[in-house]
């Protein structure tokens, strides 16, 4: 049974859908700050489905991703008490919360930058950045910097791979899909124990 070849087959669909660029900046934003999956799954496909457009759509997504967080940073602000736990709780996420606390006593702003660029869940660094009344403006630019810097190599990335990327993903889809989530799981787990 393949599990990961009838997705890959409709994600690059969609790409290639006339609204793709709007539906990749709505996934973008709302992913910064409530939504679940990463946006980079919408991102490298449709990279692949138009390589002469990666710049413009690795703006996109930095562009809506850095709204998206300021979303989150006002949720943090303004509705931590009502909606902030609903989330935190969604994503099962209290312990990360405190252990982000801890890094920005450490780290200052500059987690930001990390959080950003990594793929540790950034809405709940924007909900934490509100809640911890960090100032907007560092917390602003530094999201630019961060989530611009992952989606550029994204689609560079990508875009330098071009079709024989597109052939090799196609043909090895199923065992990418199983390694990816192994190298959840075991990031997982090493996060849980350090």
């Amino acid at each position: 049974m393949k599990l990961f070849e009838p997705i890959y087959r409709t994600v690059l669909k969609w790409a290639g859908h006339k609204h793709a660029d709007r539906y990749l900046a709505g996934v973008s934003f709302a992913e910064s700050s409530f939504f679940p999956i990463p946006v980079d799954v919408m991102l490298a496909p449709m990279v692949l489905a138009k390589p002469h457009r990666s710049w413009y759509l690795a703006t996109i997504t930095t562009l809506m991703s850095v709204l998206g967080g300021a979303l989150g940073y006002f949720i943090g602000v303004f509705f931590f008490d009502a909606y902030g736990q609903q989330i935190l709780s969604a994503f099962d996420a209290h312990d990360v919360f405190e252990n982000i606390k801890q890094q920005y006593a450490a780290n200052g702003v500059w987690i930001i930058l990390l959080a950003g660029f990594t793929p540790i869940p950034y809405k709940i660094f924007t909900i934490a950045s509100g809640v911890l009344s960090i100032a907007f403006l560092p917390f602003i630019a530094l999201s630019f910097i961060g989530r611009g810097a992952r989606f550029f190599l994204v689609a560079g990335l990508i875009r330098l791979g071009g079709e024989k990327l597109e052939s090799t993903i196609h043909k090895q889809v199923e065992l990418l899909g199983w390694l990816a989530v192994a190298l959840v799981v075991v990031l997982g787990v090493v996060y849980y124990f350090l």
